[in-house]
């Protein structure tokens, strides 16, 4: 293992984020996952991003992946780790350019398990994760590091999509999905907060699902006005909910819009996202908060359906406790595409 430091010396990053559950959303060090690939530039940008924002350390971490393929002679391990040390620490002295403050990691290991037990022994809050890397862009919407990190859910993840573009980022619009649960309502702070540092607008958007009748066949008038009737009500409150957030967004000083469609709650945020975001900031889980999965089924579904930067908080408690699942365990098929 080697490690070194690039930039500026640095006090510890204020911790002044909490979430409406208990948990802290703020970040003490935010990680990110490269490689050789061509996506790591785009890794590296969304990561600065948010870095910057929360006034948080970022460090660059790269794994050298060993197997019976890989170099078994002493001496050409030793190579392969000083010109990996040496393509990593330049791509911190790109970032040092602009005054951040880069530290450089480089282990040896396989990717998924190095980068969860990396992160969690060095108490780094956010992994900046790219959907896929050297094995390319392939029929996938997730490369199997990616998803095999995903699958442990032992901690916050910046998911960014091979999709999107690698240059200097500004976020415009921060899109936060809400149910009217603590746990998607306290990643506020944390959006609040990136939307500030880049000026962003923040949309809050609420699907209303059509309520689910019991049916042993063809519905009566009586029960398609019940059904009406309940998914008006659900969208009044939804509505009076969500104006009382952005009344008090607004005193904070940050221009906020909100969105309320009716229907389908994955399809209709995919859908938003597409039309409304350059980073969407989201509870791993909402108002079902299954304890036994690592992601609720609209963010699981969300995580195989971008085309935007995904940065999705985990609670910390559920780092000792989440156990490793299939994502098809949590409704997560692997798409053969990227649609959002």
């Amino acid at each position: 293992m080697s490690a070194s430091s690039v930039g500026p010396e640095r006090s510890a990053p204020e911790h002044v984020v909490t979430a409406a559950s208990g948990a802290s959303t703020s970040f003490a060090r935010v990680v990110a996952c490269v490689d050789t690939s061509e996506f790591t530039r785009k890794i590296l940008s969304h990561g600065l991003a948010v870095a910057k924002a929360l006034d948080a350390p970022l460090t660059l971490l790269r794994v050298l992946e060993v197997g019976p393929n890989g170099p078994s002679d002493p001496v050409e391990r030793k190579i392969r780790q000083r010109e990996a040390q040496g393509r990593i620490v330049r791509l911190a002295q790109a970032c040092a350019r602009d005054g951040a403050h880069v530290d450089v990691e480089v282990i040896e290991g396989a990717a998924a398990e190095k980068i969860a037990l990396w992160t969690h022994e060095h108490r780094s809050d956010l992994a900046v994760l790219g959907t896929h890397g050297e094995g390319g862009s392939m029929e996938w919407s997730l490369g199997s590091t990616a998803r095999r990190v995903m699958e442990r859910g032992t901690g916050s993840v910046l998911l960014v999509p091979s999709s999107v573009r690698s240059d200097d980022i500004h976020y415009r619009r921060l899109l936060v999905p809400v149910d009217g649960s603590c746990r998607a309502e306290s990643v506020l702070p944390l959006a609040v907060r990136i939307a500030k540092a880049h000026g962003a607008e923040l949309v809050l958007a609420h699907v209303v699902p059509v309520p689910e009748l019991t049916e042993t066949g063809p519905l009566d008038k009586e029960d398609i006005d019940l059904r009406e009737r309940l998914a008006a009500r659900n969208e009044r409150v939804a509505r009076d909910y969500l104006d009382r957030l952005r009344m008090r967004l607004a005193a904070s000083g940050i221009s906020t819009r909100v969105i309320i469609r009716r229907g389908d709650v994955r399809s209709n945020l995919s859908h938003l996202i597409a039309n409304n975001a350059d980073l969407v900031v989201l509870s791993a889980h909402g108002q079902a908060a299954r304890a036994d999965v690592p992601y609720g089924r609209v963010t699981a579904h969300l995580i195989t359906h971008i085309a935007v930067p995904l940065l999705i908080v985990q609670r910390e408690t559920r780092a000792s406790t989440t156990r490793s699942v299939g994502l098809r365990d949590v409704d997560m098929r692997l798409s053969h595409h990227t649609e959002r």
